[in-house]
């Protein structure tokens, strides 16, 4: 089994979640990310301004509509909403933030380490939760072990 980095699993500590990027067309890769989430047994808030419910669970527009405590966020959303986030996550009191990337970007602005560094979010940028949430499917194994062999896992 391979080591999952000190940052993911301070993330994963965490018990309720809000992934950002969630569509009402199942299919869309956050909504697979919202559903590992859910299956792992996290408590876990869609985040989606164009949408009402997803997975047929509540969804909420913004980080700030969200009633109750938020241990993190996971964004697979454009990197212009992207540093929204940052900032929704700052004014929230929301510690951590992880943004997804397996190839290119993805979801990560080039500035986002500096930005959470400077207002005290913890920043993963790059991976996916789909590689360390159990049980953890073949391909995402190879994904993780490709990206390791890379040096592009997050630390």
């Amino acid at each position: 089994m391979a080591t999952v980095p000190a940052s993911i699993a301070e993330f994963l500590r965490g018990r309720r979640f809000a992934v950002a990027g969630v569509s009402r067309n199942p299919r869309e890769f956050a909504n697979a990310i919202f559903r590992k989430f859910q299956n792992g047994g996290y408590d876990v808030v869609p985040v989606n301004p164009n949408a009402t419910t997803v997975e047929g669970v509540t969804c909420y527009p913004d980080l700030a509509s969200i009633p109750g405590q938020i241990d993190g966020v996971f964004a697979a959303t454009p990197q212009k909403v992207s540093l929204e986030l940052i900032d929704q996550c700052a004014a929230r009191g929301v510690p951590r933030i992880w943004f997804h990337r397996l190839f290119g970007q993805g979801s990560v602005p080039p500035e986002a380490a500096q930005e959470c560094q400077r207002l005290g979010i913890q920043c993963i940028a790059g991976g996916c939760p789909m590689m360390y949430v159990a049980p953890v499917d073949v391909a995402h194994r190879c994904f993780r072990w490709w990206l390791g062999v890379r040096h592009r896992l997050p630390s």
